[in-house]
């Protein structure tokens, strides 16, 4: 494919990346403005990686299984887009944390549901040689979706004149209000383009015969999802490995960095305007780190043609474990910026250089339920956080948010080190599958 045919296909993520770049960046915060303590944000997140299990392996399988006049992943990423930005435009007008709560899971379902066929997609239409080339441009749109998505609230109160309020109990600013409502706009119009501008490469005669002789499965494709697990290519199992060490240094960024600016740079107390400035700044931050990422795309479009991706993943990675393990060093809010800008370097590999190393092993006609399967190893570590972060935090962290920040650190350095194991993938290698033979190598 042209880099232009590339471009639009890989457009979308630009406003799937306003929906996670919202939630990432303000979700506790927007807890906090409804009362939440510190101690109970990890388990309110715990819609994000639930939902990502669930969704993503069922969306993929079904994919697979389809074709429609719009194709086959095309129905799933219009239809969740849809779903998706409604919740947007609903989740800052929540009163209470309860109602948070319970949208992030419609939001975070929504979301998954028009993403996952978005990694197929660029599997489907691409040889194996512009696979890097595929990911490391989805890269890019989530770095410059991501960017925006993230500093909007403070381009409200700095750029646009929204004013500064005190975050009362049971308010949420004006100015994440305005910016929920823009990000819904944004994430539906950039996957319209996608879904206009990109066309799939239609079934075979005898696999379209196949799709329409298929009968209705009310288990929604599960049990086939199931069976799959035992026919994993190995180095999903490697890459599963270290997507969750990784994931575990992200999820205690995202859920943790609010309060912990909060509380050590802004010594903000709850409901001033100071809670409200550092959340803000937060939300800068995380746009900042998503800059470092945008333009570091480029960067991997050109050095992985010299790297390969893994050796280029492992950098990545040791430079964002460091970025997290020495946040506590930041004397002001300023330096935050020098952690935000190694996160950012490991974000981008993390968003583009495991799914080059991944989509040459699997089977074509399991592209998507495998994508989807995949995510696993990202929510997986996910729900481990979720559930746990909280007591570790409590009683053993003295709860302090930035110690949890150093936690993730190690677990990313972590990941570093284990991604040195991932094996090198031969193409005719019958060794690939675990379990059974039926990998389609």
């Amino acid at each position: 494919m042209s880099f232009w045919q590339i471009w639009n296909m890989s457009f979308g993520f630009l406003g799937i990346q306003f929906g996670w770049g919202l939630q990432l960046a303000n979700m506790s915060a927007i807890y906090g403005y409804l009362g939440a303590n510190a101690d109970s944000l990890s388990i309110l997140w715990l819609a994000a990686p639930v939902t990502g299990v669930i969704i993503q392996p069922l969306i993929g399988q079904s994919s697979d299984r389809l074709w429609t006049r719009l194709g086959r992943r095309r129905p799933f990423i219009l239809g969740g887009a849809l779903l998706a930005s409604f919740a947007l435009v609903l989740m800052p007008n929540c009163s209470a944390v309860w109602m948070a709560a319970g949208l992030l899971w419609v939001l975070d379902g929504t979301i998954n549901a028009s993403m996952q066929p978005f990694r197929a997609l660029v599997a489907d239409n691409l040889p194996a040689e512009q696979n890097s080339q595929g990911f490391a441009i989805q890269s890019l749109f989530i770095g410059l979706g991501g960017t925006i998505a993230s500093a909007l609230p403070w381009m409200m109160t700095n750029w646009f004149g929204v004013a500064a309020e005190g975050a009362g109990q049971g308010h949420i600013p004006n100015a994440v209000r305005f910016s929920f409502y823009l990000g819904a706009a944004a994430f539906l119009g950039a996957v319209l383009w996608t879904v206009g501008k990109t066309s799939e490469y239609p079934p075979s005669e005898s696999e379209l015969a196949a799709i329409r002789a298929r009968k209705f499965d009310w288990t929604l494709g599960l049990g086939d999802v199931l069976a799959l697990v035992f026919c994993l290519p190995r180095r999903m199992w490697e890459l599963g490995l270290v997507q969750f060490f990784t994931w575990i240094g992200m999820f205690s960024l995202w859920v943790y960095f609010p309060p912990a600016v909060a509380k050590n740079i802004f010594h903000a107390a709850p409901g001033s305007v100071a809670m409200e400035a550092a959340g803000s700044w937060s939300g800068f931050c995380f746009a900042a780190y998503i800059v470092v990422c945008f333009i570091f795309s480029f960067v991997l479009l050109w050095g992985t043609k010299y790297t390969g991706p893994k050796v280029m993943h492992i950098l990545c990675l040791a430079i964002g474990a460091a970025g997290l393990a020495l946040t506590p060093l930041a004397a002001d809010k300023y330096q935050l910026l020098i952690s935000m800008t190694a996160v950012g370097i490991a974000w981008a590999s993390i968003l583009s250089m495991p799914y080059a190393m991944l989509a040459p092993s699997l089977p074509k006609d399991k592209v998507g339920v495998m994508m989807g399967m995949f995510n696993l190893f990202i929510v997986l570590p996910q729900i481990v956080a979720s559930s746990l972060l909280g007591y570790v935090l409590k009683h053993f962290l003295q709860s302090e948010p930035m110690n949890a920040l150093v936690l993730g650190g190690v677990s990313m350095g972590l990941a570093a080190v284990l991604t040195l194991l991932v094996v090198s993938f031969k193409k005719n290698a019958t060794d690939e599958v675990m379990g059974s033979a039926g990998g389609g190598h």
